[in-house]
């Protein structure tokens, strides 16, 4: 494979030695650099990716599991999954020329986003991209055009209403609309072979993976009604990616494995897939970035003070990284940050109340509010955890490239 990972690419972590171990050497050299601009950094630990596959192939045995390159796009992440033998879920032209060039075959990819540009169906169609997502007529339409050889997967609507993320709000096409487009897919000589859908982000309720089951069995039975040979599957993603998420990926699994024993069970011919990015790379990744600014405001409260006798402040920290770069992933979550500190603070210092903010001169670049922190300077790091989904990669949307540097990490035992 053109792409493949070599050990040239990552720092092997021994036992006993760990990523933050890692991070803190990283961060003192760059501290103590004086040629370069200090700039935030991430440490991947591709280990934790390598295990969170093992933990799905035996959670659920049946399904193919693609990754979706958009919720992160960095070279070490798509190296090490392409040679775990995963497909990938594109979004756009961009994205599948990445994957092409680290040698993944086209067969192993899918063209995953309904709403598709003219130009990148024609790539698809020249590189032997042939499975399509669609759930509209001009969609359909499109495809028809560009690339009348694809094989089509129409992506359902579902009950989406309690997910942090509702992507049934732009995506899916309801039950009822469904026939429709199997008619016109029949009318103009294209084949539907399958159905997908996606419950959404962060959605508390495993069971919307049951019923959007179950719907996608009305919808299978549909299509081979009028004349499709349907034989795809596709779960979609919403698979949480940290530990101690409201509900465990076990859980999901359990729930899923018995919906499709139910509507299709083993041996009945369909080849079931879901697409996934969160739940692989959202805990490997650590970000480390460095306070550029900072700036003290005092708290008109009259008659207050703090412990020391001085009048009550908030302390604003300015970040070389924002919402409109790296942590552009508190607007697809709606979180807020925790930083852990890489100076410990010792237990007599008094906090402040704090804020975190990036380097965009508006008021709409604050990564965090609301926290309690010891005082600060300026150049001391902040470490934050659980950093690998959608803070890199969106920029292939646009066509961009990623620029923050990525130290990778494996470790022996987990490789």
């Amino acid at each position: 494979m053109a792409g493949r990972l070599s050990e040239a690419d990552f720092v092997m972590v021994e036992e006993g030695f760990s990523t933050r171990d890692l991070l803190e050497q990283l961060t003192l050299g760059a501290s103590q650099a004086t040629t370069e601009e200090v700039a935030a950094f991430f440490v991947a630990d591709l280990g934790a990716v390598v295990r969170k596959h093992f933990c799905f192939l035996t959670c659920l045995p049946r399904v193919r599991p693609f990754y979706a390159v958009k919720c992160n796009n960095s070279p070490g992440v798509l190296k090490v999954l392409a040679e775990l033998g995963l497909g990938f879920s594109c979004a756009n032209k961009a994205e599948m020329e990445l994957v092409q060039h680290i040698g993944v075959p086209a067969s192993k990819i899918i063209y995953g986003n309904p709403c598709k540009q003219i130009a990148h169906i024609k790539y698809a169609a020249k590189h032997g991209v042939r499975l399509l997502s669609f759930d509209n007529e001009m969609e359909l339409a499109k495809v028809v055009k560009s690339h009348p050889s694809a094989k089509m997967v129409l992506c359902i609507a579902t009950n989406d209403s309690h997910s942090r993320s509702r992507l049934s709000l732009k995506f899916g096409v309801s039950l009822k609309s469904c026939r429709q487009l199997f008619e016109d897919a029949k009318r103009n000589h294209v084949e539907v072979v399958g159905v997908s859908f996606h419950i959404g982000s962060g959605c508390p309720d495993p069971q919307a993976y049951a019923q959007s089951i179950a719907d996608a069995r009305l919808v299978f039975e549909m299509g081979a009604e009028l004349g499709h040979r349907m034989h795809i599957l596709d779960l979609g993603g919403g698979f949480p990616g940290v530990e101690g998420a409201k509900v465990r990926f076990e859980e999901i699994s359990s729930v899923i494995n018995s919906a499709l024993d139910l509507y299709f069970p083993e041996g009945c011919g369909v080849d079931i897939l879901a697409k996934l990015g969160r739940y692989y790379v959202t805990s490997a990744f650590t970000l480390a970035v460095s306070i550029i600014a900072k700036k003290e405001v005092l708290l008109e409260q009259p008659g207050r003070e703090e412990e020391n006798g001085s009048a009550p402040k908030t302390i604003l920290y300015q970040l070389g990284e924002g919402e409109y770069g790296i942590f552009n992933s508190v607007l697809f979550d709606n979180t807020c940050p925790t930083p852990i500190l890489q100076k410990k603070p010792s237990t007599e210092q008094p906090l402040y109340s704090s804020s975190l903010w990036g380097p965009v001169i508006d008021g709409c670049d604050c990564i965090a509010e609301g926290l309690w922190l010891p005082q600060l300077h300026v150049g001391d790091w902040l470490v934050f955890e659980n950093m690998g989904a959608y803070t890199m990669g969106m920029g292939s949307l646009l066509g961009g490239a990623q620029t923050c540097r990525i130290t990778y990490a494996m470790s022996r035992v987990a490789w």
